[in-house]
């Protein structure tokens, strides 16, 4: 069953490393993502939060997947 988990882990990682930065090339170039004056707004601050803490996921689930594979 740790294994399981620890697979768990290792796929919910690889999915937010590759699926969440892709996005970010979108969010910068979108028009929403900055105001008349050029300065970024909200929409694009909070998408890259979004994808920051995609990726602070993906490495929390790594290190929890090492470690239950270290226990196991």
């Amino acid at each position: 069953m740790l294994v399981l988990a620890a697979v768990v882990l290792f796929v919910n990682a690889l999915f937010n490393a590759v699926v969440w930065p892709r996005f970010y090339p979108r969010i910068a170039n979108d028009p929403r993502a900055r105001d008349a004056d050029g300065r970024r707004t909200t929409f694009y601050r909070v998408h890259v939060v979004l994808i920051t803490i995609a990726l602070v996921l993906a490495v929390v689930s790594v290190a929890a997947g090492i470690a239950l594979l270290v226990t196991a």
